[in-house]
């Protein structure tokens, strides 16, 4: 019991970290319909960032606290990724969004592939490890323990939510999203600029991938340039397993995709032995993906629609 409250607690952190990459996938598809397969590296520009600017701080004034200095980087990693981010849009896919649907995918692919390159020119390919910041005394839950970081991923996951979830639902840029997401053209008679409400799209998402770049990094202890695909990989399989265009069904998705995980690497592999462990905890996850979209192809929370005339 223990082994399982443990493997909850860690895929509740995992699925948190996921819940906000896969909301930046899943606005950026509501609204213009394009898989951004670069946002991965946004994550991996986040944390990278994060790395560097903690490394400056700790060097430049060593006695201010750690959480403080935390909370600087993730600041400016946030910045950084925000405006990476709104660059990518405008210059590589803005040009692409009247042109077949083949177009956006490869740019998307060939952006995350530069940025992979970029960060380890700049960065270089070895791994860094990340500071450890807060403290490392855990505490203990039913017999399972949990580290201050990982309330901190929690809580921040938490906040970060709802404070999306209000702009969406009860702010006027959210409206015009909702209405951008319905419609493009009648929302542009309507008065709203769907190309202003397409960057403040990939600006909010970018913000979130940089928090759970953060995150990740505080959480594993490590950075490095190819740190983003497997994280953004898993993040766009929780879009899709609970319903690509759906924000619920990317939060749902990500923290059931996360649980998937963890009770698969070590619940499940404890019981056979050590046989499926770990190692084979991506096995799990994708297993499930694929019964999910046999039986509903259009995810958990997925509505069945047409296309776009």
């Amino acid at each position: 019991m223990d082994t399982f409250i443990q493997q909850i607690i860690n895929g509740l952190v995992l699925g948190s970290m996921y819940a906000l990459v896969a909301l930046g996938y899943t606005m950026v598809y509501g609204i213009i319909n394009l898989i951004n397969f670069a946002h991965g590296e946004i994550l991996m520009i986040g944390a990278l960032t994060s790395w560097s600017i903690i490394g400056l701080m700790q060097d430049a004034m060593p006695n201010t606290p750690g959480y403080v200095i935390l909370f600087i980087s993730l600041i400016i990693a946030c910045i950084v990724a925000a405006t990476l981010s709104y660059v990518i849009e405008k210059v590589a896919y803005r040009p692409l969004r009247n042109s077949p649907r083949l177009a956006p995918l490869i740019t998307a692919i060939g952006m995350s592939i530069l940025l992979q390159t970029l960060a380890m020119i700049i960065w270089k390919p070895n791994y860094k490890p990340y500071p450890t910041l807060l403290p490392r005394t855990p505490f203990e839950i039913g017999g399972a323990v949990i580290t201050p970081t990982q309330v901190l991923i929690l809580a921040t996951t938490v906040v970060s939510l709802a404070i999306l979830m209000w702009l969406v639902n009860y702010t006027k840029l959210g409206r015009a999203m909702r209405a951008t997401a319905e419609n493009p053209r009648v929302a542009a008679l309507m008065g709203v600029k769907p190309d202003v409400v397409i960057s403040a799209t990939f600006l909010i998402g970018a913000v979130l991938a940089a928090i759970a770049g953060v995150m990740w990094a505080a959480n594993y202890g490590t950075v490095q340039h190819t740190m983003g695909f497997l994280p953004g990989l898993k993040a766009f399989t929780a879009a899709v397993f609970g319903g690509i265009g759906n924000l619920g069904g990317a939060v749902l998705g990500g923290i059931l995709l996360g649980l998937i995980e963890s009770l698969g690497a070590g619940y499940i592999g404890q019981l056979t032995g050590g046989v499926l462990g770990s190692h084979y905890s991506d096995i799990f996850a994708f297993i499930v993906l694929i019964i999910v979209l046999t039986l509903r192809p259009s995810g958990l929370l997925g509505e069945r629609v047409a296309d776009r005339a």
